[in-house]
């Protein structure tokens, strides 16, 4: 009897065979009898919004499985993408077992960037494994266990006696598991390798770590794994595929995407409590916000809240339970800082649907499944489109809702981005992921490993990382350039405890190295150096890096002012004032985990919430650019009126539909249409300020933090030179200010046309010496690369004692030639923080012509420029104070076009 014939003998399923699409046969025709009733069973009821009982995802999936196809699936959160991937395996391992055909080892290995998600994983695993082996005649025995860091040693014993079937973990357990001497026979068998969330791995060092494992768990395995990666919300598809399944004799392999991201209906608006964010007193914004969100929260039965920090998520909260009736024991907060006890209480409770709001950051954007939650709401911009669709899809599990998200913005350059961002969002647009290459760190890593496990042909080493997807262009001078470095063939190394971590040779092994006679004379081998390599590599593997807070003493004295967070330390250059503890300090040097600083009553120049706030995406800071072409466009052509009309149609309240159309008719009016950047022009403006005797150049980039943090040093780099003066820098998401002493001018203009972007690299890789950025990821990068060891011999160093080791390498680090630890630094700094690839782009397009740089001079910032002013302005401290001078602003410009606030309306 097929699937369908059995579909219609089933009396407690509502069945209409004209309205079933035939294909949801075909895909239970592929099951076992007992998988095809155990599914009857769970979501046996036909949803006219998915097209029959399987939503989009699973109806592609499962055949392309069950073939042992490849897959990269993309589907938005609660769509069924964890039974997409897996009802095929289940299927497959339940039908070995009835007979008897499983082994005592690993079949599927699930791979997740949480410990919460394989948890999860765990947990909705259960249901399927022991509904379907109940419903078989046979005694079935599919088994399942987590690994992880929070594995007990005795629980990892007794894997190795009774091994799981499907072993769920993390990438940093994998790499472990894969030189572990006895566990990694048990992953020879491995058939299936699920890959989870892996938009939030691909994008870093995990994913490039990981992607590496895979491959040398393809080596070793007795067939080619199947390899399914799945996703909300990931772009560019095809090299997300390629980077899941890998390359094989310089070819991707064969792979299929199942893109289902846009199946779900979104409900998503963008709300304002105010059309005047300028003029409306801050406690009134605050209140009416509050308002806004108590009545949400109330309407619903779970409503999650995002905002962008830890600190955000605790204040929300806070004024919730102070202002509008909500206490512990309906309300609660989830993030990082938090127990892991405190944070595993609200995952259940949002599990269960036993609480009415939980605010939290960046925490709950990925793991558990809450099918409950009937509301998210998005506090600030959450600076990418794939960012809020995978927050906001955290709503509206039940098949057919449809996902409920509203996103507050309170400040001006945020209504601007989240405008954009949902209008994008609506059109199917997703910012690109960008896949760090090359990476000479987790390189070093991986060939330690595979020389660990056993004597190798360098062939084989050299073949297993190019198949990794990040590893597919490196040549012949990065490995020589990785195993000088791997060798030890600097003079000076080990006199600064850097030992070789493998030899190289084809003559003169180590003696009592038996692994090397396996081999034809003749063949360049590799092999692990030292007694204590496999306890080094085991203890000391991994990409996360450990971070520590800098303490603040008042120069020339040993008055202690306070702590910085290590990465607010890579904003600040000598010269720089920012404010701790309400006083403003300039910033002079750091040595190791200290910092010196003078006092100062002169203007702070660097905002302190700078590192935590999250980077606007480049993508999406093209689409801004284009947004505001249109925006012009539409103004210069009809006013205000035709601007409102063209927002109605855009998913945002009438606040923000009043508020924007006012902006962009003040600039203009202001500054003319030169002065806002669109995709073929960068506005300049520079404001003088003679109370500070300071001279402003705002840039209009609106590119991200990333872009602009690269452009900004660079341009510093050049101005400095040219005037020989100290460059003040503060960079945003929609630009960056330079300033210099009022007697001091440059023409900006001419600098950025001037700039040959074949020189990029290298003026960016001049502007970093001696900074503290540099410093900071060279000590990340040693560490990684096993240069510098965090743990050793019973003893561990903390991020500190870490960064006090590599600075008394860094110069000597920094005379060695092609020094792959070095390169790594450059490459990592310019590549994945500056987003140098992108400055060649944009400077390529300047000096070709089809971008103009239109610079002029103006009394006061301009609307678009208030947030980049505010930054640079003397008396902004607190909020109150940054409202008082964006309301000073704004009246300047008001009565310079001879309006007052309520004109145009």
């Amino acid at each position: 009897m097929s699937a369908r014939e059995r579909l219609a003998t089933r009396e407690d399923i509502e069945f209409d065979p004209e309205r079933v699409d035939i294909d949801d046969g075909h895909v239970l025709d592929r099951l076992e009898p007992e998988t095809q009733e155990w599914w009857l069973d769970q979501f046996g009821e036909f949803v006219p919004e998915n097209g029959g009982f399987f939503t989009p995802p699973q109806k592609e999936a499962i055949p392309l499985i069950d073939e042992e196809h490849n897959a990269l699936v993309c589907a938005p959160t609660g769509s069924g993408k964890t039974l997409a991937s897996f009802t095929a395996i289940i299927d497959d391992l339940v039908g070995r077992a009835r007979t008897d055909e499983l082994d005592n080892s690993v079949y599927c290995l699930y791979v997740s960037p949480l410990k919460s998600l394989a948890n999860d994983i765990h947990r909705n695993l259960a249901e399927p494994l022991a509904g379907i082996s109940e419903r078989c005649p046979e005694d079935v025995d599919v088994r399942q266990a987590i690994r992880h860091g929070d594995t007990s040693d005795s629980e990892r014993q007794k894997m190795l006696k009774e091994t799981p079937h499907i072993l769920n973990t993390t990438p940093e357990t994998l790499a472990i598991l894969l030189n572990s001497p006895k566990f990694k026979k048990k992953l020879e068998s491995v058939e299936y390798v699920v890959v989870d969330e892996i938009h939030s791995l691909a994008e870093n060092k995990r994913g490039t770590h990981l992607s590496v494992s895979l491959e040398r768990l393809e080596a070793m395995c007795d067939t080619s794994p199947t390899r399914i990666g799945c996703s909300a919300t990931v772009e560019p598809l095809d090299a997300v595929g390629e980077f899941l399944v890998g390359y094989e004799d310089g070819e991707a392999r064969e792979f299929e995407i199942v893109d289902a991201r846009f199946v779900r209906e979104f409900d998503m608006e963008l709300a304002c409590p105010t059309d005047d964010l300028i003029d409306t007193p801050p406690e009134v914004v605050s209140e009416r916000f509050y308002d806004d969100l108590a009545g949400l929260i109330d309407d619903h039965e779970n409503t999650l809240v995002f905002t962008n920090t830890r600190s955000g998520a605790e204040r929300v909260l806070s004024n919730l339970r102070e202002h509008h009736g909500f206490d512990e024991s309906d309300s609660g907060c989830h993030h990082g800082s938090l127990s892991k006890e405190r944070r595993q209480e609200i995952e259940g409770r949002l599990k269960e649907g036993g609480i009415d709001v939980v605010t939290t950051s960046t925490s709950l954007e990925l793991g558990i499944d809450m099918p409950h939650i009937d509301l998210v709401v998005q506090v600030g911009s959450p600076k990418s489109v794939a960012s809020l669709l995978q927050r906001v899809g955290r709503a509206g599990h039940q098949l057919g809702e449809t996902v409920k998200g509203r996103v507050y913005a309170l400040d001006r350059d945020e209504l601007v981005e989240c405008a954009v961002m949902l209008k994008k969002a609506e059109e199917g647009f997703v910012d690109r992921v960008f896949l760090p290459e090359g990476a000479h760190d987790v390189a070093t890593q991986h060939v330690y490993g595979m020389a660990i496990n056993q004597v190798r042909p360098e062939t084989e080493v050299r073949e297993i990382l190019r198949s990794a997807y990040p590893y597919r262009d490196y040549g012949d001078a990065e490995f020589e350039s990785l195993f000088a470095y791997m060798t030890g063939d600097y003079d000076g190394l080990e006199e600064k405890n850097v030992y070789p971590k493998v030899w190289r040779d084809t003559n003169d092994p180590p003696s009592g190295d038996h692994h090397y006679e396996e081999y034809d004379v003749g063949q360049d081998l590799i092999g692990k150096r030292g007694r204590m390599a496999r306890v080094i590599y085991m203890t000391n593997l991994g990409t996360i890096p450990d971070s520590f807070d800098i303490d603040v003493y008042v120069r020339g004295s040993d008055e202690w002012v306070g702590q910085l967070d290590e990465e607010y330390l890579d904003t600040l250059e000598k010269g720089d004032v920012f404010v701790l503890g309400g006083s403003n300090y300039q910033y002079s040097y750091r040595r190791g985990t200290k910092a010196y600083v003078d006092p100062t009553s002169k203007a702070a120049t660097v905002p302190s919430w700078y590192s935590e706030r999250l980077p606007l995406s480049y993508d999406l800071g093209r689409e801004i650019l284009d947004f505001q072409r249109e925006m012009v466009a539409t103004l210069q052509q009809g006013g205000p009126p035709a601007v409102r009309e063209w927002l109605r149609d855009l998913p945002m309240d009438e606040n923000t539909v009043r508020a924007l159309a006012r902006m962009y008719d003040e600039q203009l009016r202001y500054a003319g249409p030169a002065s806002v950047s669109t995709h073929d022009r960068l506005a300049v403006e520079v404001a003088l300020d003679r109370d500070e005797y300071r001279r402003h150049y705002h840039v209009h980039s609106a590119y991200g933090r990333r872009f602009n943090d690269g452009l900004s040093r660079l341009l510093a780099y050049h101005v400095a030179q040219q005037t020989n003066a100290n460059v003040q820098l503060a960079v945003a998401d929609n630009g960056f200010t330079l300033t210099l002493p009022l007697n001091r001018k440059v023409d900006l203009r001419r600098i950025i046309e001037g700039i040959d972007p074949s020189e990029i690299r290298e003026d960016l890789r001049a502007s970093l010496d001696g900074s503290d950025l540099l410093k900071r990821y060279f000590r990340i990068n040693a560490t990684r690369s096993l240069m510098i060891l965090k743990r050793y011999k019973g003893h561990e160093k903390t991020a500190a004692q870490q960064q006090v080791s590599s600075e008394m390498l860094l110069s000597f680090a920094q005379e060695l030639e092609n020094f792959a630890v070095m390169e790594e630094t450059y490459r990592e700094i310019l590549e994945d923080k500056l987003n140098v690839a992108a400055l060649e782009d944009v400077l390529a397009s300047v000096s070709d012509g089809e971008l103009e740089v239109a610079t002029q001079t103006v009394d006061s910032p301009s609307p678009r420029a208030f947030g980049l002013a505010t930054l640079m302005a003397s008396d902004v401290v607190l909020a109150e104070d940054e409202s008082a001078v964006l309301q000073e602003f704004h009246a300047r410009v008001l009565e310079e076009i001879g309006d007052d606030a309520t004109v145009h309306d």
